[in-house]
């Protein structure tokens, strides 16, 4: 939509019904030249944008026009399957989201006895990016395990393993704590293949005894108890659709879908 057009919104308008910030802080980002519509800056205060089809961005990070989009974080505890209806009747996720009217979907798994971040939103695209290892996000994993782990295993874990399904390497790996019984592993890797960080942890020497994934690409837990979930804060909903707009381009082989959320095989 150009600067001409007389229909839509005007856009500091709907940066200002977006929660970015008022009327008439929104009308000084504009004239600063902070937003963008489509990737293209706009500086005219008389802009009009149709919220529905074109892309808002203020200092690089992208706002939420779509307010039908729920995004919500969860800290899953362990004991629950990454299913919305688990056909076995253990306990699933449902329980987690009865305060949102929208049908929500798990992104990505976790094992049931793998507590720890998932995000829960009813945003399909967005499910592809997050989801799909093609994509790269990045996840953060806090792992307690057996023996005392040394920095040549650490060295190992980010030069790469050979498991069964092929080698792995950690993006990044870190010793946080270690006694002559059990020690604490931090992992971040992008790797969404199953049960990834207990058998990297068990190809090593040091199997898994306990295990929480802590980030989600731009998202931490933070403090947020386990069994507890609540939605995205404004900065942290611009951070992942700022992350879905930068990777989404390049869509994935269609023999190389994202895993359907019931796949069992899916669990990370």
């Amino acid at each position: 939509m150009t600067e001409m057009d007389t229909e839509g919104v005007r856009l500091q308008k709907v940066l200002a019904n977006a929660g970015v910030a008022s009327r008439r802080v929104s009308e000084d980002l504009i004239v600063a030249g902070r937003v963008r519509v489509n990737g293209v800056v706009v500086t005219e205060l008389g802009s009009r944008i149709d919220p529905e089809t074109d892309l808002v961005d203020v200092d690089g990070v992208a706002v939420q026009l779509d307010m039908s989009k729920r995004y919500v974080i969860l800290n899953k505890p362990t004991g629950v399957v990454s299913s919305m209806r688990d056909d076995r009747g253990r306990p699933d996720l449902r329980q987690y989201t009865d305060e949102w009217p929208e049908r929500l979907y798990n992104v990505g798994r976790l094992d049931a006895d793998t507590s720890g971040l998932l995000i829960l939103t009813n945003d399909g695209d967005l499910a592809h990016v997050l989801a799909h290892p093609s994509f790269g996000v990045t996840k953060m994993y806090i792992a307690k395990v057996e023996g005392r782990v040394s920095p040549q295993t650490i060295a190992t874990l980010t030069k790469g393993v050979e498991l069964e399904d092929g080698p792995i390497a950690a993006d990044k790996a870190r010793l946080l704590d270690a006694s002559e019984d059990f020690s604490i592993v931090e992992l971040t890797l992008h790797s969404g293949r199953n049960r990834i960080v207990r058998r990297m942890m068990a190809e090593v020497g040091h199997p898994v005894v306990d295990l929480v994934r802590r980030r989600f690409g731009p998202l931490s837990l933070g403090p947020l108890p386990v069994g507890r979930a609540r939605e995205l804060t404004t900065i942290e909903r611009g951070a992942l659709l700022t992350l879905s707009r930068r990777d989404g381009g390049t869509e994935p082989a269609a023999d190389d879908a994202p895993p359907r959320t019931d796949d069992p095989s899916a669990e990370e």
